[in-house]
């Protein structure tokens, strides 16, 4: 059973890790999200994020394919009390549909309740920061959905850290819920843009980290180390960008770290996230029971201070 972690100032509790819904209905088919969902539950985990908008980029589909799934599994299941559910509202859905303004808001959260066959989201994040509309009227819609029982806490995703920060100062102007968490995008390779005004303010102000793209869409479990490999997925090519000197350094430190721990490099990528004190839980995904399995017992290393320095400098920007 993992240990659970409260989620900012929510009464949420959630595991340390997060599964990523992107894969249902997507890379995952229905039979084998079941399965997925089932086996994260009773590893002992109870944290599963999603958004309206996956998997609008594939062929063929338009978005809500993912909590579409995660729907017909909690009817099959009936174990919608033993998940915290996050999802996420504000990217584009179609014509008119994107950002969030209080009649979008409103629109978009019944659809989602709809297609995920529950009376509340645990987690209701704004997928995007919508500058077109006053935070006064994202954040009011949001306390209104808390009051209605529909939403239980609300989170922030892709927020700059003065916008964040802005929101937050309104919800406590105006005495009305806040975004408990922020999910930014953080990993061993991603590491400036949260670390140097994001993770201050998260830590400051006791807002959740959920970082996405734990493992650099893959590029951290170290398959993929040259040109050759990237070409062999259709996700390959978006770790082009991480080949390159400091890439190929920090692969060499998770090698030498998973030797030693006789791990796997990813599993140590995320182990290190997990143990950094301004991140509640990273999200990664899997798309068979064997690689869930290792997302697993990443959570179960425990890194050292001494390898979480290495690491440390082994993924600064600049040589240490």
């Amino acid at each position: 059973m993992s240990q659970l972690r409260p989620l900012g100032r929510s009464t949420l509790r959630v595991s340390p890790l997060a599964f990523g819904g992107n894969v249902f209905g997507w890379t995952a088919d229905e039979a084998t999200s079941f399965k997925l969902l089932d086996a994260w539950l009773d590893a002992g985990f109870n944290f599963v994020d999603t958004a309206d908008v996956y998997s609008a980029w594939v062929s063929g589909h338009v978005g809500g394919e993912s909590e579409t799934i995660i729907g017909k599994w909690l009817k099959h299941s009936g174990k919608r009390n033993r998940l915290v559910l996050a999802t996420k509202v504000g990217k584009p859905m179609g014509e008119g549909k994107v950002g969030l303004s209080p009649k979008y808001i409103r629109e978009a959260v019944e659809a989602s309740l709809k297609r995920l066959q529950t009376d509340y989201i645990d987690l209701y994040q704004s997928h995007d920061d919508d500058a077109n509309t006053p935070l006064e009227d994202t954040l009011g819609t949001f306390d209104a959905l808390i009051k209605e029982g529909k939403v239980r806490a609300i989170g922030a995703s892709n927020y700059t850290a003065p916008r964040l920060a802005e929101a937050l100062d309104v919800s406590e102007r105006l005495g009305i819920a806040r975004y408990e968490s922020l999910q930014p995008l953080y990993n061993l390779y991603d590491r400036a843009v949260f670390e140097d005004a994001l993770e201050p303010l998260c830590l400051k102000r006791e807002v959740g980290v959920i970082n996405f793209y734990a493992l650099a869409a893959g590029f951290l479990t170290g398959k993929y180390r040259t040109e050759a490999d990237v070409a062999k997925s259709a996700r390959g090519t978006t770790t082009k960008k991480y080949l390159n000197p400091r890439g190929l350094r920090i692969l060499d430190a998770l090698d030498k770290v998973a030797q030693q721990y006789n791990a796997k490099p990813g599993q140590v990528a995320i182990a290190w996230q997990i143990a950094r004190p301004g991140v509640t839980a990273p999200i990664a995904s899997a798309t068979s029971l064997a690689q869930l399995e290792e997302l697993v017992v990443a959570t179960q290393l425990k890194l050292d201070a001494g390898t979480i320095d290495m690491l440390d400098r082994a993924s600064a920007e600049t040589p240490v």
